[in-house]
């Protein structure tokens, strides 16, 4: 008969305090907690037989903050059931017998609690590293060429552990971050999430609760989410100890506050990154790129970038960082011309290289590659040195305004596949994939290097050089902590249709509500038209001459005019706005009126991002942020705060055009309303006609093609610009009227700075307070001044 072993007991045995943290001590394992801030302890969990004496592990190199905190007071108090940790905001308590988890608010209110038997579980395994490919198998993609290793011969590496935390979630609570995801979840109670790096997913492991608090794991590898059947839990794939932050942040801004203390701080972009960026796939010679921008000069359309995609590069030198002299002969010119007209100048570069490029060969002569790969190894900091000195030589030097880093996962064999892989094959083969090049510990930090190359590089030569540009870098793909970088996430290779619109508004909520400021999308999405893999499967194969597709394009255009970064990219067609005219030239026309609408708004956009900085805000709001009390709002994933006082509601339905397998119909009698929830707790003004309305209720909104449903919080300020075509316009008529949404007294800080450069890092900025006085019916400006009546609006 088999005889039952029994685990280590989990029984508290040992506790003792040090000067920074108290450790616990069982036959199954070492438990250290450390206080990190009034609100804030980072836990270490390791083995009973892998203990170092008293030794306190350090921390990952993205988390990189905590030990420049100043010293916490905290307690520590012992009883005969449990073990509690106490300070200002937050109160840890450790079962004796059970050593199982929770914390709880200085109020004794319950955050958070581990299951009670058997809370966190750590398997050791060998990890392995490549030391011989048998074979690489190369295969060309929409997405560049991808290597694969095939027939590897491997060797020992390293201990690891497949770590995993048991949780009892609460019946009420609601779940966001993790990351940029696919599936269109918003509250991620009831599911599982799969951490890893795609090309249409971002993996962030920051988990946030409608309760205000934050799970950040301090690990660089996969990672798994449940709340299904199979359990609640966080488990990790690859780490040499469970290690993870538990932060009480009295709401989910101060969760993100938290975070990015830990992390560091979100970096100013340049105020002209906040207008309106034009791209395709893609702009093929200098002439094209400048005549592009003087035709939108030309129509008077808002614009201040345009981006060069892939190809600058000779013909067969993929990731090369040059420009090809047959087709861009002044790339100086180019970039002047184009600064005379106040556009900007945006490039895609990679970190592959084809081999017979003189990067690559210099990457290979100095050993600064991946092994067996054309990828340049960002883990290495002599590689990045030398990856910066390549985009100087190459490309900055002409006066290159922004970075395009490109594929910065940089592995994604789900595009190898004709057919899409389920989730838990994706993340299994990318696990394979990125663990033989990166090795297993670090498949999902690979973006954080690379970003890291560019700002630091672009920091270290403006201070030889005494120039004035703020690092602006789009990137695909995101680590803990990259938004110190002056860094901005877009979602990837998106396809054509209303199911990936809708999509889209949940993935870019939950990714800020992952600690990291700014998102963006392909509007319109980068497919249009049906191709031959899972990937490429757009339902527009008429592209623009298709009204559907028009009013498809038109909708998340809209749509992306309240994201961070607002930027029309793609293939299948061109993606100028004139391209997008359609039957009387309706579409053109709402395209324009948004375009215009993004410049009017430029100095509350800015002066939002100012506070991103500043005070560790978020611009990109799930309603759960202002709202966690409010029960609908905590599931609403089509409607968000954009800044603290826009609500935006997207139309993400065909109101005109229906498209199916048989073509194009037009809608007849269409029905041009969408459902919108107001959120309780204050009144709302409806932005384009003023009518106030009671929170706390839905209403059917018009929403014909040239709205958007759009609603403004009772008791806001909005800064408003006049009528412009650029951000330096806008900044040079230094003309302002204050909309002031009437019904309580409020407050407004306007945030200013120079615009680029970084001297608002030591003070040079401008917050100017602006008060309403609501029984005088006054605003008081700065210094006690009382605003001009034309340059006040009162609504309501």
């Amino acid at each position: 008969m088999l005889v039952a072993k029994h685990r280590a007991s989990t029984q508290i045995t040992d506790v003792k305090r040090t000067d920074k943290s108290v450790v616990l001590r069982s036959k199954a394992e070492q438990i250290q907690f450390i206080p990190i801030s009034e609100s804030a302890v980072r836990v270490i969990c390791t083995k009973a037989d892998t203990q170092k004496k008293e030794q306190e592990l350090t921390q990952g190199d993205s988390i990189k903050r905590s030990n420049q905190m100043n010293s916490v007071q905290w307690e520590l108090k012992e009883d005969s059931e449990s073990i509690s940790v106490i300070l200002s905001n937050l109160t840890i308590r450790i079962d004796r017998q059970a050593a199982s988890i929770s914390y709880y608010k200085p109020n004794g209110e319950l955050l958070l609690k581990e299951r009670d038997k058997n809370s966190r579980t750590m398997e050791a395994f060998q990890s392995y590293r490549v030391v011989r490919a048998g074979k690489i198998e190369q295969v060309q993609t929409a997405d560049g060429l991808k290597r694969f290793v095939k027939d590897a011969v491997r060797e020992p590496d390293q201990t690891l552990y497949h770590t995993r935390m048991h949780f009892d979630w609460q019946q009420d609570e609601a779940l966001y971050g993790l990351g940029q995801h696919e599936e269109g979840i918003l509250n991620l109670r009831g599911h599982m999430v799969y951490l890893h790096q795609a090309n249409r997913k971002i993996a962030i492991p920051l988990l946030m609760s409608s309760f205000g608090y934050g799970i950040l794991m301090n690990t660089s590898g996969n990672m798994v989410f449940s709340d299904t059947e199979n359990g609640s839990y966080m488990y990790t794939e690859s780490d040499p100890k469970l290690d993870f932050y538990f932060i009480n942040g009295d709401g989910m801004d101060g969760v993100v506050g938290g975070y990015r203390k830990l992390t560091g701080k979100a970096s100013m972009l340049p105020r002209w990154a906040f207008g309106y960026l034009q791209s395709q796939e893609r702009y093929e010679t200098q002439e094209e790129i400048c005549q592009v921008a003087a035709e939108y000069r030309r129509r008077g359309i808002g614009l201040d970038g345009i981006v060069l995609d892939w190809c600058s590069w000779e013909d067969d030198m993929w990731g090369q960082k040059s420009f090809d002299a047959s087709r861009f002969p002044d790339p100086a010119g180019m970039i002047q011309t184009l600064h005379d007209e106040d556009v900007h100048f945006m490039i895609s570069i990679w970190p592959n290289m084809d081999e017979k490029c003189e990067n690559y060969k210099e990457m290979k002569e100095k050993g600064f590659l991946l092994p067996f790969s054309n990828i340049y190894d960002a883990r290495n900091e002599q590689a990045r040195k030398c990856y910066w000195e390549q985009v100087k030589r190459g490309l900055y030097r002409y006066g290159v305004d922004a970075w395009w880093c490109d594929s910065s996962e940089p592995f994604t064999p789900e595009w190898s596949h004709v057919e899409r892989q389920e989730p838990a094959s994706q993340y299994e083969e990318y696990k394979k994939t990125a663990g033989e090049f990166l090795g297993e510990a670090h498949t999902n930090d690979y973006a954080l290097y690379h970003a890291r190359a560019i700002y630091e590089g672009q920091r270290a030569e403006q201070k030889k050089d005494g120039s004035n540009k703020r690092v602006f870098n789009l990137t695909r793909s995101a680590w803990t902590g990259q938004q110190q970088y002056g860094t901005v996430m877009w979602s990837g290779d998106t396809s054509a249709s209303w199911k990936t619109f809708r999509n889209q508004i949940s993935a870019g909520l939950n990714f800020c509500a992952s600690g990291l400021p700014y998102w963006t999308a392909d509007i319109g999405a980068f497919f249009v038209k049906d191709g031959d893999s899972w990937y490429w499967d757009g339902k527009y194969d008429d592209t623009t001459n298709d009204p559907a597709y028009l009013e498809l394009y038109t909708r998340w255009y809209q749509w992306c005019c309240f994201l961070p970064i607002f930027r029309g990219h793609g293939t299948d067609c061109r993606r100028e706005l004139w391209k997008f005219d359609g039957e009387g030239g309706m579409f053109y026309q709402a395209l324009l009126r948004m375009n215009a609408l993004r410049y009017k708004l430029l100095p509350y956009i800015y002066s939002t991002a100012g506070k991103v900085w500043l005070y560790d805000s978020s611009m990109i709001r799930m309603l759960a942020f202002d709202f966690p009390k409010d029960q609908q709002a905590l599931h609403i994933s089509n409607q968000y705060l954009f800044g603290e006082s826009l609500m935006v509601c997207p139309v993400t339905r065909p109101m005109y055009y229906q498209k199916n397998e048989n073509g194009t119909k037009k809608i007849l009698n269409p029905y041009c309303y969408r459902a919108v929830y107001l959120p309780e707790g204050c009144g709302w003004y409806n932005f384009w006609t003023n009518k106030y309305y009671e929170g706390g209720q839905w209403i059917e909104e018009e929403a014909p093609i040239e709205k958007i449903p759009l609603f403004v919080k009772e008791g806001s300020i909005l800064p408003i610009a006049k009528p412009a075509q650029s951000v330096e316009e806008v900044v040079a008529s230094n003309e302002l009227t204050f909309f002031v949404y009437n019904g309580k007294d409020c407050s407004y800080e306007f945030y200013s700075d120079d615009g680029d450069g970084y001297e608002y890092e030591n003070g040079s900025y401008k917050l100017e307070t602006y008060k309403w006085n609501q029984r005088e019916q006054k605003l008081i400006g700065p210094e006690g001044t009382f605003l001009k009546k034309e340059n006040l609006r009162i609504i309501g």
